[in-house]
């Protein structure tokens, strides 16, 4: 197995699903139709669906390189058939705990329903134990998304602690609910294929 310094730019999944690297320019205006599309299924959960708008979509795009660069976001676009219908990524929070990244993910409304997310978080979480150091995979969502909870389910997490946050979107219940997987054996390791 061969260890990557940071996952790779691209993932092709099969031939319908892809996950690959924003291009900030090229992919500015599918991106803003994408999410405002999906702005009435994303802001119950997303408390920056409030504030999108042009200006900031152009700004998230325009970081995503140098968040990649410092190791502190490997974020993609998710294609499916040719078309952007989302997005996913590997990052690190100020309360990720060392040796640890989390996967985080939405989706157009469209697309749900598909297996789309598992496949890629499963995808991200292959990518990010053949990174040195990365010993864990943690999925964070509210509770209440249950969608958001059935992802790291079916992966094989282990549901861990739940503990108080800040509800700053509609939905949101002022409560973490936190799943982990680990690289090493024993409950929640990664599960052999």
């Amino acid at each position: 197995m061969d260890l990557l310094a940071v996952p790779r730019p691209v993932i092709a999944l099969d031939d319908a699903l892809t996950l690959r690297v924003f291009d900030a320019g090229a992919d500015l205006p599918e991106f803003l139709r994408v999410v405002e599309e999906s702005l009435d299924h994303l802001r119950p959960w997303m408390p920056w669906a409030a504030e999108h708008s042009p200006d900031r979509a152009t700004a998230f795009l325009s970081g995503l390189a140098a968040q990649w660069a410092s190791g502190d976001s490997y974020t993609y676009a998710i294609v499916l058939d040719g078309a952007l219908v989302g997005s996913c990524g590997l990052h690190r929070h100020e309360d990720t705990p060392d040796g640890a990244l989390e996967v985080g993910y939405w989706l157009h409304p469209a697309a749900t329903g598909r297996g789309v997310v598992t496949r890629a978080a499963r995808a991200l979480v292959e990518e990010a134990f053949l990174m040195p150091g990365v010993e864990r995979v943690e999925i964070v969502h509210d509770p209440a998304n249950l969608a958001s909870g059935a992802v790291p389910a079916r992966l094989g997490f282990t549901a861990g602690e739940r503990r108080p946050a800040e509800a700053l979107a509609p939905a949101e219940t002022g409560e973490l609910q936190v799943w982990h997987l680990s690289r090493s054996p024993g409950p929640g390791a990664v599960p052999e294929r």
